[in-house]
């Protein structure tokens, strides 16, 4: 059949000499592998818009039998500049692309992340300037949303030097330990962490965490991720563009 829907670009490889194939997580179907056939010609409008973190509008022709669709026609729903052209804010944006692919079987529908991530983009797309601090925030946002988020207690004890613990197969953020996976983090961590899950508005990106910590719970909640998501492989963008965002955290700071 032919469906019209909305849809994220998340990646795109090359096919052939012509051609590409594009995943994008749609909104009717989840995330859809399409062939754009002549995408690479000089001409074609594919190749323009089939750029990671485009929000786009797309017909193709669907077979749940076919694992790559034909794509028939594209056009921008959200055309999103900075994001194809300002180094940072395209490696965040291939990051937070990869992490979707990460934790998505295709075809699973998810609106709600699906309306979170078209806010996301936009919002990164209109900033100023992007910091790596905004990565954290965007793992806690998207694995609350596939249903395995962390929980905070809004009572937690924050005193200087705050004790708190991220309790991988509870789920919690704690004072304590629970369970034999349980991460004891850092004053800085325990405290931006806690302010991620609590507050989840852009006061979170005002304080202060180093570096090398900010690195350490990037990976601590990758971790999280794995233990409670099947058969996620690690991320071929990391290595390189955290050399961008590295650069661009610490002439920011």
């Amino acid at each position: 059949m032919i469906t019209k829907t909305e849809a994220i670009v998340l990646r795109t490889i090359d096919f052939s000499e012509s051609s590409l194939i594009a995943s994008l997580f749609t909104r009717k179907h989840g995330i859809v592998s399409v062939i754009g056939k002549g995408a690479k010609r000089p001409k074609s409008k594919f190749a323009s818009i089939l750029v990671p973190g485009q929000v786009i509008e797309c017909i193709f022709y669907y077979k749940t039998t076919r694992s790559v669709q034909t794509l028939s026609d594209v056009s921008f729903l959200k055309k999103l500049d900075s994001l194809r052209i300002d180094v940072q804010k395209m490696a965040l944006t291939v990051t937070t692309m990869e992490l979707v692919k990460q934790v998505l079987h295709d075809n699973e529908v998810n609106e709600y992340l699906f309306e979170f991530l078209v806010k996301l983009l936009i919002w990164i797309n209109e900033r100023t300037d992007v910091s790596r601090k905004y990565f954290p925030y965007i793992q806690t946002r998207i694995i609350d949303y596939i249903g395995i988020g962390l929980q905070a207690d809004e009572n937690l004890e924050t005193k200087s030097p705050a004790r708190g613990y991220m309790n991988i197969e509870s789920g919690t953020l704690s004072n304590t330990t629970e369970g034999a996976q349980s991460i004891n983090l850092s004053n800085d961590q325990f405290l931006f962490l806690k302010s991620i899950l609590l507050k989840k508005n852009s006061s979170i990106f005002e304080k202060n965490i180093a570096n090398s910590e900010l690195t350490e719970l990037i990976e601590y909640l990758d971790k999280y991720i794995r233990y409670h998501v099947e058969s996620v492989t690690p991320r071929s963008s990391d290595h390189i563009f955290d050399q961008i965002l590295n650069h661009s955290y610490e002439t920011s700071r």
